[in-house]
């Protein structure tokens, strides 16, 4: 029984109560007046609003904001050119490598860098690593690890932020004409998607498992390319999947070297067409953009 039952249940045995003793004190035949009606009407709304007042802040008591228990944030050297990467170690630790503000930004709102704006220059050249402890026993999960991430934006960074609708050029992530090469995952879909990247001298491995065709366009727009990604695959499973492919320069933010001249792995435009069957079309659409309204440097450890 919810609350408004509750309340209804509570209001009803009252007024019967109340009818009962008017009508062994009434004489015969005599109505119930207005004033009689109202207090019954009055009472009824009183009780329904503390009684969904109550629940209202039982549910605010479990539904608090998602907050790592501490977190170290800790300013890196911008010429490190190290690679850049989240991870959970274990049920507990969440580990950020070489993460600018804007990066952070877009990977807790899943949004590519080009759709974030404002903000001084630090905010897009000051690198850091943060390793935070979550809470409870259980390892969450990414979008609990983003949740949090979100509150450490706000509480350590002093973030605020509006959006806006803006038209952007953009990558439509297609199939391509022969239809996609990729083989449907048999793991459990409660299981998180894994797309992370490894770097090799002359080319890039991903090994993506579990992973939908939404997930890979987030990848694509967080980290690997310059403008957003949108799904127009219609693809609805999820898959399991390894591309290889030579970068350039114009990936990961110019973090990682190109690729050599005699490279034996394809380009990416390409390599996503023959080993995945998808295409890329460059084209422009519109954008829930991010336009940061304050930001400070971290407050103390």
């Amino acid at each position: 029984m919810d609350c408004a039952e509750r309340a209804m249940h509570i209001v009803c045995s009252r007024a019967k109560m109340q009818r009962s003793r008017e009508r062994a004190s009434r004489p015969r035949n005599s109505g119930v007046g207005g004033g009689d009606v109202r207090t019954i009407l009055i009472v009824f709304s009183m009780i329904l609003a503390n009684l969904l007042s109550h629940a209202q802040v039982l549910a605010g008591g479990n539904n608090a904001t998602p907050a790592f228990e501490v977190a170290t944030i800790k300013p890196v050297p911008a010429d490190l050119k190290v690679p850049r990467y989240f991870i959970m170690q274990g049920a507990n630790r969440f580990v950020m490598k070489y993460y600018t503000l804007k990066l952070m930004i877009a990977l807790a709102y899943n949004l590519s860098p080009k759709a974030i704006s404002g903000g001084s220059g630090w905010v897009d050249s000051d690198h850091f690593d943060i390793v935070a402890l979550t809470p409870g026993d259980t390892r969450p999960s990414q979008p609990q690890q983003m949740a949090m991430l979100r509150t450490l934006l706000t509480d350590r960074f002093k973030l605020s932020f509006h959006r806006e609708a803006k038209e952007f050029s953009i990558y439509a992530l297609e199939m391509d004409k022969g239809g996609p090469k990729l083989k449907q995952s048999t793991g459990p879909t409660s299981d998180p998607a894994q797309l992370i990247s490894t770097v090799y001298s002359d080319h890039l491995h991903l090994p993506a498992r579990n992973a939908s065709m939404s997930d890979f366009a987030s990848l694509l727009q967080r980290a690997l390319l310059d403008r957003p990604v949108v799904d127009k695959t219609g693809l609805t499973e999820r898959y399991d999947f390894d591309l290889d492919w030579a970068p350039d320069e114009t990936q990961f933010g110019g973090d990682l070297p190109s690729a050599p001249a005699d490279a034996q792995a394809a380009p990416f435009f390409t390599a996503i067409q023959q080993q995945l069957g998808l295409r890329l079309e460059a084209t422009r659409g519109p954008v829930e953009a991010l336009v940061i309204d304050h930001a400070e440097p971290p407050s103390a450890n």
